[in-house]
């Protein structure tokens, strides 16, 4: 990490802000990480709509500092690294942070110096805002507090969503990515006033295989040429739902599994799970694993249909809105977010959460109805493009930001 307190670097315009970054208030976006994630490439979007006079307050060093290059806002990072970024999840936030208090105090306090020169803070992740509520405090300036999670005990510890509870007064504004997130904030912390609900906004680049055959561009990409191909793509985890998708594989004929993702978060007796599922319901023929891909809309443009079969609450779902994108025939796990964004079936089928018999007689309908998958694939492109853009999310984000910037004097 930098070595100096609230060290700062004027990036290019190589990337230039939308026409309401002249007007946008002053803001102090915080994040603790700098890997490059979902909730990262949200952050990246809707900076676009601010200028110079916001800046970016990074935990550490690593690949989003360098993606910021390409901004007009000024990166700032604390003077010395407190470690609260390697806080797992799984650990419990408020017990794990103990050892390390000392660093998030003076943290706290170098949050707040930059916060005073800003209208107000803005937390994109779950530790940025821990600190960020507590050093916007300090410093007499508004909280927005980002959340892309759905903050359920499925996904988070006791003690993680009693701290997040106790904190939640603190923030002046909570944006969630869809009723469902929302549901479950209020739910938990109530004060269902401060919540927006503002949708991801998803852009994918221009098809390079465009004019391709589909057999051409199956084995341009090493995919089998043959076949009813079901793709899943997200990150190997239980909660992900690929081993329901291997079962309903192996209940239809001629049907083969696209697995795309890696095991992250200790996750690999998962994966090597999943290989030994596909082989004892007999279809390792039928089933592929390609590790993590750069390339996934190229890959989604040559399934027959993409399946998200989580078995747990989304709080979005960006797989569908790629999928959707794509034009590429859709299943997902009504769950979470997934119906808000799957139109109760009218861009895709949606099937129970863990049911494998369900996702096997979806599958079917899809290869064995055309007209009616035409249908929906139509729909779903429609959907995509009217209530999913980035610049629709980006609108929602500064009107929000707006609203509290003029509550408070901004």
């Amino acid at each position: 990490m930098d070595g100096h307190d609230l060290p700062s670097a004027t990036a290019s315009d190589a990337r230039p802000a939308t026409a309401g970054a002249a007007t946008a208030p002053r803001v102090l976006f915080v994040n603790h990480s700098s890997r490059t994630g979902g909730a990262e490439f949200i952050l990246l979007a809707n900076l676009r709509a601010f200028g110079a006079e916001s800046s970016v307050w990074l935990f550490e060093d690593g690949p989003l500092k360098a993606a910021l290059a390409d901004y007009p806002l000024r990166v700032l990072m604390p003077s010395r690294p407190s470690g609260f970024t390697d806080i797992k999840r799984d650990q419990g936030m408020a017990r794990a942070a103990l050892p390390m208090l000392g660093g998030m105090l003076r943290m706290v306090r170098e949050i707040a110096a930059a916060a005073r020169r800003h209208d107000m803070v803005y937390a994109n992740s779950q530790k940025a805002f821990v600190l960020s509520a507590l050093a916007a405090k300090l410093a007499g300036r508004p909280l927005v507090w980002h959340l892309h999670d759905i903050l359920t005990p499925a996904h988070f510890g006791g003690g993680q969503l009693r701290l997040l509870r106790t904190l939640a007064p603190l923030a002046t504004r909570v944006i969630v990515p869809s009723q469902a997130a929302a549901d479950a904030f209020i739910a938990l912390c109530g004060r269902a006033d401060r919540v927006r609900v503002v949708p991801n906004g998803v852009t994918l680049p221009p098809d390079p295989m465009a004019g391709t055959g589909m057999a051409q561009r199956r084995a341009a990409l090493g995919l089998p040429v043959e076949g009813f191909l079901a793709g899943v793509f997200s990150r190997l985890s239980p909660w992900k739902g690929q081993a329901v998708l291997l079962r309903a594989v192996a209940k239809v004929p001629g049907a083969v599994g696209i697995v795309t993702g890696d095991a992250l978060f200790g996750e690999d007796e998962y994966a090597a799970g999943l290989r030994r599922l596909a082989e004892e319901l007999g279809i390792a023929g039928r089933v592929h694993f390609l590790g993590h891909r750069h390339d996934v809309p190229a890959l989604m443009r040559a399934m027959d249909v993409v399946v998200h079969p989580s078995t747990d609450p989304e709080p979005f779902g960006r797989t569908l809105v790629e999928a959707m994108l794509c034009r590429t025939p859709l299943v997902a796990a009504a769950a979470g977010a997934i119906p808000e964004i799957a139109g109760d079936n009218e861009a895709g089928l949606l099937v129970p959460p863990g049911d494998d018999s369900a996702l096997a007689a979806a599958l079917l309908q899809i290869r064995d109805d055309p007209t009616a998958t035409l249908a929906r694939v139509e729909a779903g492109e429609r959907r995509a493009l009217a209530l999913f853009s980035e610049d629709r999310m980006r609108e929602g984000v500064l009107s929000a930001v707006r609203e509290v910037s003029r509550r408070h004097g901004g």
